[in-house]
C-alpha cells in the first residue's frame, strides 16, 4: 500500500514554491509544518531523520523515498503531473532553457539570501556585497521577464512559483521597490487561487 505524498514545510521559506506548485498541479498532498529550532514536526517527529540535510522543503514519495531540493520538487511535481503544463516536455532546447531559469533562480537569488537569513555573524561588507550582487540578479530577471505575464509566456509555471518566493523574499528583506513589471507579476501570482490556498494553509498574509 502506497502513501500519500507529504511536503515538509515552513510558512514562507523557499518550501513555499512547492507547495504553490503542488495545489497548481491539483496533487493530493499532506503539507507537514517543521519547527526549525529544534527539528521538528508539527507531529513531534525528528525531521533529521526524515531529511538529514536539516532544511525544508522535502517530499516524501509513495514509496517512501525523500526528495529534497527545491528546484528538484518543482521539477517533479511539474513531471509527474504534465497535464498541468507545469513545464515543457523534456527532449527539447526548450526545456533546457526552462530548466536554466529555474537554476539561476536556485543558485543565484536563492541561495544569495544566505547572509541576511541563515548565516550567523554576516559581516556588513559580506551583507553589502551580497545585496549588490542580489541586486543585479533581479535586474537580470526583469530583464528575463520583459512584458510576459510569466516567465516561460503566457502560462504559470513551476519558474512563477521559484521567482514569486524569490523575489517577495527580496521585498521583504531589502524594503525596497520592484521594478514596475516585476511588481505586477508578484500582484499577479499572489492572486492565483493556487497561492491563496497555499498562504492559507501557512498562515501567511498577501
Amino acid at each position: 500500500m502506497t502513501e500519500p505524498l507529504q511536503l515538509y514545510y515552513y510558512p514562507g521559506v523557499c518550501s513555499l514554491a512547492p507547495h504553490i506548485a503542488l495545489r497548481e498541479a491539483g496533487a493530493s498532498f499532506e503539507a507537514v509544518r517543521v519547527d526549525l529550532r529544534p527539528l521538528k514536526t508539527e507531529t513531534g517527529d525528528d525531521f533529521a531523520r526524515i531529511n538529514p540535510k536539516g532544511y525544508v522543503p522535502a517530499l516524501r514519495l509513495p514509496d517512501g523515498g525523500v526528495l529534497t531540493e527545491t528546484a528538484v520538487l518543482l521539477q517533479y511535481v511539474a513531471d509527474t503531473w504534465p497535464e498541468a503544463g507545469l513545464a515543457p516536455r523534456h527532449g527539447g532546447l526548450e526545456r533546457i532553457r526552462f530548466d536554466e531559469r529555474l537554476i539561476f533562480i536556485s543558485t543565484e537569488l536563492h541561495k544569495g539570501f544566505a547572509p541576511f537569513t541563515i548565516m550567523p555573524n554576516a559581516g556588513e561588507e559580506a551583507k553589502r556585497w551580497a545585496g549588490q550582487r542580489l541586486a543585479a540578479r533581479v535586474e537580470l530577471l526583469a530583464q528575463d521577464l520583459g512584458e510576459r505575464p510569466f516567465f516561460h509566456g503566457e502560462r504559470f509555471t513551476v519558474v512563477d512559483a521559484y521567482a514569486f518566493f524569490a523575489l517577495r523574499t527580496y521585498h521583504k528583506l531589502f524594503a525596497g521597490e520592484l521594478p514596475p513589471h516585476l511588481a505586477a507579476f508578484l500582484a499577479r501570482v499572489a492572486e492565483r487561487p493556487a497561492v491563496v490556498a497555499t498562504f492559507a494553509a501557512e498562515g501567511l498574509k498577501a
